[in-house]
């Protein structure tokens, strides 16, 4: 799942998120494995088109183009991604998108949602050697109804709450390298504009300088 802007002048917003979405495709191809691409934005869609048409499956525009994103929006793309998992059309599910760090830098990420990866636990002693294997955790938690029946209603719900939460990260992502890239080209052509307002301004006085020295001329060859 690649989600990108639907519209451009964002500086490398949408291009350094691509540059990585093709180079991880490319290398599961490498690999030998199927790719199929659900593609968020109209440039994530143009774009990918180029290389990757046979494997796009599914694209959405418009949902960064809201002036809110609702949660509803990231159902949809959940919607599709579950679609898919339950025909058994895949066994692992990526999301591609640009990481909010701040207003100058937005990092294109790649988080794993299907299968659903345990993050490793802390250690106190950070020489310990030891790895706790996931098969044996035990929950200190009685459920009610059972643990399958939770798992069943919760697992959608977490996969449209990431989906929700990448699209909130492109959007300011979005926002702020476009605020970016309009303050550098507004700057750059004040500065383009000083330039050549002084070229113009030599020219004028050389223009006025010949024709004054040409008056002169003509008056003292007379």
């Amino acid at each position: 799942v690649v989600i990108t802007s639907d519209r451009g002048l964002a500086g490398g917003f949408n291009a350094n998120l691509l540059r990585f979405a093709r180079n991880e495709a490319r290398r599961l191809i490498g690999e030998g494995k199927d790719v199929k691409i659900v593609t968020v934005g109209r440039k994530a869609r143009d774009l990918l088109k180029r290389d990757f048409s046979q494997n796009i499956i599914e694209n959405f525009v418009g949902l960064g183009g809201k002036k809110r994103l609702n949660f509803a929006d990231a159902r949809q793309v959940s919607d599709i991604v579950m679609r898919e998992f339950n025909a058994e059309q895949f066994d692992v599910c990526t999301l591609i998108y640009n990481q909010f760090v701040s207003v100058m830098v937005q990092k294109p990420s790649a988080q794993q949602l299907i299968p659903f990866k345990i993050p490793a636990p802390a250690v106190a002693n950070e020489n310990a050697k030891e790895k706790t294997d996931p098969k044996t955790l035990t929950s200190p938690y009685s459920f009610e109804p059972s643990e399958e029946e939770i798992l069943e209603k919760l697992l959608p719900k977490n996969l449209s709450i990431q989906i929700f939460r990448a699209l909130l990260d492109s959007s300011a992502g979005e926002h702020a390298a476009r605020m970016t890239a309009m303050d550098a080209a507004t700057r750059n052509a004040g500065d383009m504009i000083k330039r050549l307002s002084l070229e113009y301004n030599r020219a004028r006085q050389a223009h006025i300088t010949k024709e004054l020295i040409e008056i002169i001329s003509g008056a003292e060859a007379v």
